[in-house]
């Protein structure tokens, strides 16, 4: 007889290059937030190539974990946060999808607490409302990245680099490209122009503990320009992409597609994607 699987409402994924002073602090403070949010849920920590004690700490962490929720996917050299993010999504069995940062800035508990909205809407995407706890700089980065992803891709979004959770039929559909930062704004756009539906909602950050953010650097700076371009190629002048561009079938945006067709609001031939 075939073992049955257990249900796991969502996967956490979690990657980490040398964050043996957060790691921990970040695994325990996500199990805790599963459990306060009645949530079946895993971890999957991404050891993106770390030379410190990351894999360690881990493998300790998941030994004492005898539900196993907590699992590793290794990779030899650092691979960048998008492929850290996409491999662990490939490894996911939730229903739902999230990414956590291994260096405890995020609270888990912010973005689980919206874990019932995903009943409504396939994609939930935070937005900080603390942006205090981050350097003016990098602020003022994001407000200018905001505007021109918004008015490149027509979106409206209030941010798009936070803990999203997903439908994991979104990624397994259309895995992102982007090795780095640009991951999440890529996945983001690229579901709201398949016709998902989604929330956006109110997000707190925790004030980094230990370590410093990687995501402000030069050479991050030129890879999300090159991962922004080619977005843009793919969205506009990809004419192949067109036809794939709709919600998986069962989703609840697909649900609501045909619950809309039927009260007589779908155009044929224009907006149906029969």
């Amino acid at each position: 007889m075939e073992e049955q699987k257990s249900v796991i409402d969502l996967s956490i994924i979690m990657p980490a290059l040398n964050e043996e002073e957060d790691i921990s602090r970040a695994i325990r403070d996500t199990l805790q937030a599963l459990s306060d949010y009645g949530l079946q849920g895993e971890i999957i920590v991404v050891n993106d190539g770390s030379t410190d004690e990351t894999a360690n700490i881990v493998n300790d962490l998941a030994g004492h974990e005898m539900t196993r929720r907590i699992r590793m996917v290794h990779h030899k050299t650092p691979q960048g946060l998008g492929m850290a993010f996409r491999d662990g999504a490939m490894e996911a069995r939730g229903d739902v999808v999230a990414f956590m940062p291994g260096d405890g800035e995020n609270d888990p508990g912010e973005i689980m607490r919206y874990f019932s909205l995903m009943d409504q809407v396939d994609m939930v995407v935070p937005f900080v409302y603390n942006k205090e706890v981050r350097p003016k700089i990098r602020n003022l980065i994001s407000t200018i990245f905001r505007m021109i992803v918004n008015l490149t891709f027509g979106v409206n979004f209030n941010y798009t680099n936070g803990t999203v959770l997903y439908r994991r039929v979104i990624l397994d559909s259309n895995p992102n490209k982007s090795r780095g930062f640009f991951f999440q704004t890529e996945n983001v756009v690229r579901a709201v122009w398949s016709g998902y539906l989604f929330a956006e909602v109110p997000y707190h950050l925790e004030i980094r503990s230990a370590g410093e953010s990687k995501a402000i650097s030069w050479k991050s700076l030129a890879e999300v320009i090159r991962n922004y371009l080619s977005l843009t190629k793919e969205i506009y002048f990809s004419p192949e992409k067109k036809a794939d561009r709709k919600p998986a079938r069962g989703t609840i945006s697909d649900l609501r597609r045909i619950e809309t067709q039927k009260i007589g609001f779908g155009i044929p031939g224009k907006y149906s994607r029969e």
